[in-house]
């Protein structure tokens, strides 16, 4: 029988330790603009899109949704190794795919092309390829397919669901903006807000103020995220963090800002928008990647062409 995985390691770039690494793994899709080939596949089926990859293997994919996110990374790495040559806290980026090693050559050729330092290619010819994130080490999945996130989420692993969109690049350091409840926080106050409305969220948000809020699925991701921002100061640092929150800076933001104190969480700037909608204020931070369980956040940082992540 053949094996489910098969792993392809990238000899140009440096192997890092999982142990101490912060693994990042992205499906092909998320990383490059593959909707032609998608749309071949579920029309004509595998082995039809199988020939066309191999016919044009040596054409470079046009980039994805999380192609500008992986390159800012990289200049991370790079800072990070700059300061200090023996640093083994690293982002590390592998691609999860479910083509076979054959159409995945146009995959490792186009990263090769774009000069982005992926160290392991993993081929997966199972139907839910998520159950190799933790053996993997994997901190942060991100795919297009929203069963993949679920399954991984569902398996404990930080994941998010990309929608293909045209990105601008934008240019260093790597800005990452978490939203708050459900998804740097748990949900518990989404939950009360959604039985009682405003007025018991807030109450329950007074009442609850020395205590801080349980974990949200992206918040192992971010305290990683912030000890590699620790290792410089804050003008040289090539990570910075964003909290944008639809929850008031007034009631509710007292609760948020001693939770991630409490965590020991750096975050460079905080939005509280009371509501108001998040796509002007991300627009002005241009981030690489935008976290969010609201679909119409997500929709809102479209419209400014910001890199966008659901979390469901």
């Amino acid at each position: 029988m053949a094996d489910p995985e098969s792993t392809v390691i990238n000899t140009n770039v440096k192997q890092k330790d999982p142990s101490t690494a912060l693994v990042i793994a992205v499906t092909t899709r998320a990383i490059f603009n593959l909707e032609e080939e998608h749309k071949l596949y579920l029309e004509k089926g595998k082995e039809e899109y199988t020939r066309h990859q191999q016919a044009n293997q040596d054409k470079p994919l046009p980039p994805g949704t999380a192609f500008a996110f992986i390159q800012a990374v990289q200049y991370v790495n790079k800072k990070i190794l700059e300061s200090n040559p023996a640093e083994r806290d690293l982002f590390d980026i592998l691609v999860l795919s479910n083509n076979s090693p054959e159409s995945g050559m146009r995959i490792i050729n186009s990263a090769k092309h774009y000069g982005l330092e992926i160290s392991k290619f993993c081929f997966v010819s199972d139907e839910d390829s998520t159950q190799y994130l933790k053996s993997h080490g994997v901190k942060l999945f991100l795919s297009a397919d929203r069963t993949d996130v679920c399954n991984a989420l569902r398996r404990g692993v930080s994941a998010a669901l990309v929608f293909q969109q045209e990105v601008q690049a934008p240019s260093t350091p790597l800005r990452v903006v978490f939203d708050g409840d459900a998804v740097l926080f748990s949900d518990e106050t989404d939950q009360i807000f959604q039985e009682q409305g405003l007025e018991g969220a807030v109450q329950y948000e007074r009442a609850m103020e020395a205590i801080p809020i349980g974990e949200g699925p992206l918040k192992a991701f971010a305290m990683h995220l912030g000890k590699m921002r620790k290792k410089f100061g804050q003008e040289r640092s090539p990570i910075r963090t964003y909290l944008v929150t639809a929850r008031s800076g007034r009631d509710m933001g007292i609760r948020a800002i001693k939770t991630l104190r409490e965590w020991g969480l750096p975050i460079d700037e905080a939005f509280f928008m009371d509501g108001a909608p998040k796509g002007p204020i991300l627009a002005q931070i241009q981030p690489h990647i935008f976290f969010d369980d609201g679909l119409h956040n997500i929709q809102g940082a479209q419209n400014v062409g910001v890199p966008s992540a659901w979390v469901p």
